[in-house]
């Protein structure tokens, strides 16, 4: 289960390779905003030598635009590689930008990110589109750009859209979006709060100290975890629903939640 994504610029390898030991669950090596258009040629090539072999934990690469000079190029360097586990693909508006990606691609992963209105408006359809979609997420700063947006809160809407239409097409929750501020851990604590409400799971980040932050926020603490404990058990005891002592109704539903919050606690048993 994976709840930190690291990104590192593609055309800087040595970055590439120290995000690999930096403590993220996965990497993302960018190849998009992060990389000029005159290095481009090289990040696609440093990146398909790095993934030529399985890298020491999953590794995604966010290419070019579908529709820029350079997208069509990545899926076609990138698609059938090793190493790779999985491709996102950056300012998804229709369901037809995933299928001709995935038909270039021979059955890789592929992660949708919405940033613009038309992309969230049409997020059901496109996390629909193809059996190889295995996730959306949001790209917030064209989002906001697009939407004319200036406070945190007036992305919550698209925020909510995202995770029912993941969930709709039975895909995972999806992430949250990077926070930009790599200075400010207490409010990228607060955003992470808040995206847990929200039905997120796990973050993306953009330097190595937002990392704990994010695992902490995403980690069930040890009175969920005590409390799920407490449901499983009285459920094994009396199928069906069922009240605690302490008034709490235990159902089919809470059951269910509480062996999410077991699975979480159960994947950072052995670290």
């Amino acid at each position: 289960m994976i709840l930190t994504w690291l990104y590192a610029p593609g055309d800087r390898p040595a970055v590439v390779a120290k995000a690999l030991g930096c403590g993220a669950d996965a990497v993302i090596v960018d190849l998009e905003d992060a990389v000029p258009a005159s290095r481009k040629e090289y990040a696609r090539a440093a990146t398909a030598e790095l993934l030529r072999e399985r890298p020491p934990l999953p590794v995604h690469v966010r290419v070019n635009a579908l529709d820029s000079p350079w997208g069509g190029a990545d899926l076609t360097a990138l698609g059938g590689l090793h190493g790779l586990a999985g491709l996102r693909l950056p300012k998804i508006s229709a369901p037809e930008q995933v299928v001709a990606a995935a038909d270039r691609t021979g059955g890789v992963g592929l992660h949708a990110l919405l940033e613009s209105a038309l992309g969230v408006e049409r997020a059901y359809e496109i996390a629909r589109a193809h059996p190889a979609l295995r996730g959306l997420s949001l790209g917030e700063a064209d989002l906001r750009a697009d939407l004319a947006v200036s406070a945190e809160p007036g992305l919550d809407w698209c925020r909510s859209r995202v995770v029912v239409a993941a969930r709709a097409a039975g895909l995972a929750p999806p992430a949250q979006s990077v926070f930009p501020d790599i200075r400010d851990l207490e409010a990228l604590a607060v955003s992470c709060a808040r995206g847990r409400e929200l039905g997120f799971l796990g973050r993306a980040a953009i330097h190595p100290r937002q990392l704990p932050v994010i695992e902490r926020a995403y980690l069930p603490a040890p009175a969920e975890v005590a409390a799920a404990e407490e449901v499983l058990t009285a459920a094994r005891a009396t199928p069906g629903a069922l009240a605690l002592p302490d008034g709490r109704f235990v159902d089919p539903a809470v059951v269910a939640a509480a062996h999410r919050t077991l699975a979480l606690a159960t994947r950072t048993a052995g670290r």
